[in-house]
């Protein structure tokens, strides 16, 4: 468990990083390297965070929003000497209480944040079944026609499931920043449901090709 108010770098992005989801990072800025080393190193997180105001190389006024996400570097690809191509895996929430501006890299006091206690009532199980429903079919639509095993990772686990579908929806980041501040699974797999349904639906329709790396985590080679 983070410490209350602990202070992590700060990487802000034009993008928004779920737990337990995946992102390409192409670091070449000084301060980004130099956090790539010693998080590896020390095998130290640290945090991700949608901008609010700003852009995204080399503004030192940079603004995000007040809630991010933990990360880890879980693999890299040295490209030359000053460029490197990092994977990063998102883990927990934060919500930020202060910034510290006084170095290049930004860092923020942080305290993190934690889900409501998933309840197994009625109408929870109902929504539950909905969302695994809504997921499935989403996954056999898109990859209907490809020789490949279909399974929804990690079901058991409501809040896992309701990040795994949000990590799919193709939605503005501000709409993806808002299912991230949300501390209810079960608000978060009610605005989503009907999201992922038209989502599928759209793609059925469309019939657009499928890059298979996307959806990687949700699928099984048997």
């Amino acid at each position: 468990m983070v410490p209350r108010f602990s202070q992590f770098p700060l990487m802000p992005l034009s993008s928004v990083l779920l737990p337990n989801q995946a992102t390409a990072l192409h670091l070449f800025e000084a301060r980004y390297v130099g956090l790539l080393s010693e998080c590896i190193a020390k095998n130290l997180p640290f945090g991700i965070a949608l901008i609010r105001e700003g852009r995204e190389v080399g503004d030192p006024d940079v603004e995000p929003y007040l809630v991010g996400t933990f990360a880890r570097f879980v693999a890299r690809k040295t490209i030359s000497d000053r460029r490197i191509h990092a994977i990063a895996l998102g883990e927990g929430r934060f919500r930020i209480r202060s910034l510290d501006r006084s170095e290049p890299l930004l860092k923020a006091s942080v305290e993190p944040i934690l889900e409501s206690r998933w309840v197994a009532t009625e109408r929870n199980q109902n929504l539950l079944d909905e969302a695994r429903a809504a997921f499935r079919s989403h996954l056999e639509t898109v990859f209907g026609g490809s020789d490949v095993g279909l399974r929804v990772a990690r079901e058991c686990d409501p809040m896992t499931l309701s990040f795994s579908i949000a990590g799919c929806l193709d939605v503005p980041a501000g709409k993806l920043q808002r299912l991230l501040e949300m501390t209810d699974t079960a608000e978060r797999l009610e605005e989503m449901i009907p999201l992922m349904e038209m989502q599928t639906h759209a793609f059925a329709m469309t019939a657009q090709p499928t890059h298979l790396d996307l959806y990687a985590e949700y699928l099984s080679s048997n």
